[in-house]
């Protein structure tokens, strides 16, 4: 199962940090991603990072201001936002894929239950 948390209200420019904690699972053995879901659109990736967090990928939209991390020690999964854009309003979602390294939502196979994103302007 995994947990999503974090989301929340902030103004353009702000910043949130996302958690994702794995219960039932070894984080370690899964690839983890972020994928974000605005209204009337489909599900795009975000960031993902490998299994051991040696290394780690980005949508263009986010590179730069976006920083996803992981504490296997702790099963749990980060998505540090900087300088949020009206445009990264969403509902934010936390994935485990069992390949190595995975991009694409059809790559993950374990999914949590969202969190909400509104960057205010």
């Amino acid at each position: 199962q995994l947990q999503a948390s974090g989301g929340g209200l902030v103004q353009v420019g702000g910043s949130l940090r996302l958690s994702c904690a794995a219960s039932g699972r070894t984080s370690s053995s899964y690839a983890m991603g972020w994928f974000r879901q605005a209204p009337g659109k489909e599900r795009e990736f975000v960031a993902a990072i490998s299994r051991s967090g040696g290394s780690t990928y980005y949508a263009d939209s986010v590179k730069g201001r976006f920083t996803i991390s992981r504490d296997n020690a702790k099963n749990t999964v980060y998505l540090q936002m900087n300088s949020l854009k009206p445009e990264d309003t969403a509902v934010y979602y936390c994935a485990a894929s069992r390949l190595q390294r995975a991009t694409m939502v059809l790559e993950y196979g374990y999914w949590g239950q969202g969190t909400l994103v509104t960057v205010s302007s």
